[in-house]
């Protein structure tokens, strides 16, 4: 038994004798994976390897971590966010106080903006994010497929029973591909119609050109003078590259087909004194595409119903729109422009969203969606109040 316990006392001494300390363990460890094999000589690896101190430990710890940080991170090439606070800036005087504060809570703090026109008479009613949708001009994405469908029917290319190949046998008509943005059935539009008819029928509706009278800060936009080097015609048709519109353009075209084909220019009277003096302002009148557009309303209905844009479908109120999707400069763009009412339209609504994938056209047209329902909320509250029926917002700044 006594020989026993010697045995162990003498093993326990021994391990005691040549223990290695943690710290010294972790340095060794950390010394191993910093080096690189085709970096040492051979020399150098028969010589004992030396320990780092804590400092460049530490340093070489954190770099490690760094690295397998930015592996795991997923890349995203958004670079705008899709949060912001679009009222900042604003100054609200000379709006219809009950439209502003409907489209303030329908964008909420979503980077966006949202603009809203009388289509009767060309005065702008509300826009919330006013810097960015006066002074800044964005691709239009598939919000520009309507004016292509008009200019290929006033041109005979196709009728509205007209039916493209978009797949393999599937075949569909213009109000089908403005239901459901068939980006295929657009392209060959365009490749069919050509630059130069395109770009006359893109300037009627005020395309390139600024769409307010004496607005302080509004861009004109821009429309190319030749076909996109990649893409042609056909990619101008569908998405609209090359293209830079504002939102006030979209209204302003968006407008002319609500109202039957009359162009106005956006005023956006500010005091009282202004708007005492409010005369619409006809730009032009588009006599000749009025018998088409109730062929393009046909293709806006059904997106709301059951295409694109079916986020903003109530059955209260009848909504036209159409959608857009596209991305550029770092972040995606969605669009929704709209009217609503179609004995005679009250309003035009166009939504602009900027930012990351969540930004794209159905999410632009729920916030319009949710606007107009609140719009006809606040209509049936002030109609009951005053029991006369159902009279227009208030128009006082």
């Amino acid at each position: 038994m006594c020989k026993k316990l010697a045995i162990l006392a003498m093993a326990i001494l021994w391990l005691l004798e040549t223990d290695i300390h943690p710290a010294g363990t972790q340095d060794a460890r950390t010394t191993k994976s910093a080096e690189s094999s085709d970096q040492v000589s051979s020399s150098a690896r028969s010589e004992p390897k030396r320990t780092l101190n804590t400092k460049q430990s530490n340093t070489t710890a954190a770099r490690v971590r760094r690295t397998r940080s930015r592996r795991r991170r997923p890349y995203s090439s958004w670079r705008i966010s899709s949060f912001g606070e679009p009222t900042a800036e604003d100054n609200p005087a000379g709006e219809d106080p009950l439209i502003r504060q409907a489209a303030v809570e329908a964008l909420g703090n979503w980077n966006g903006s949202i603009v809203v026109v009388d289509p009767n008479n060309g005065r702008i009613l509300s826009i919330v994010n006013q810097k960015l949708a006066l002074s800044s001009a964005f691709t239009p994405c598939s919000t520009f497929k309507p004016v292509v469908a008009l200019a290929a029917l006033k041109e005979g290319i196709i009728t509205p029973a007209t039916k493209l190949c978009v797949e393999s046998r599937q075949r569909i008509n213009l109000t089908e591909a403005l239901a459901k943005s068939s980006n295929v059935f657009f392209l060959k539009l365009g490749e069919m119609l050509g630059f130069r008819r395109l770009a006359r029928y893109a300037h009627e509706f005020g395309l390139g050109q600024k769409a307010g009278a004496n607005i302080p800060g509004e861009s004109p936009g821009r429309f190319p003078s030749t076909p996109p080097k990649q893409g042609g015609v056909g990619y101008l048709a569908y998405y609209g590259q090359d293209i830079e519109v504002t939102t006030l353009q979209m209204a302003a075209l968006t407008s002319a087909i609500a109202n039957g084909g009359i162009f106005y220019e956006l005023q956006y009277p500010r005091t009282p004194e202004e708007l005492a003096r409010f005369t619409p302002k006809v730009r032009r009148r588009l006599d000749d595409l009025a018998q088409y557009l109730p062929q393009i309303k046909d293709g806006l209905a059904a997106a709301v119903i059951y295409g694109t844009a079916r986020q903003a479908y109530d059955p209260q109120v009848q909504i036209y729109g159409k959608t857009g999707t596209c991305s550029e400069n770092g972040a995606r763009l969605g669009w929704f422009v709209s009217y609503a009412e179609h004995q005679r339209p009250k309003y035009v609504v166009v939504v602009f969203l900027r930012g990351g994938r969540m930004m794209y056209g159905p999410h632009a047209a729920e916030i319009g969606g949710r606007l107009y329902r609140d719009l006809l909320q606040r209509e049936n509250s002030a109609a009951q109040a005053s029991q006369i029926g159902f009279p227009v917002l208030r128009t006082q700044p």
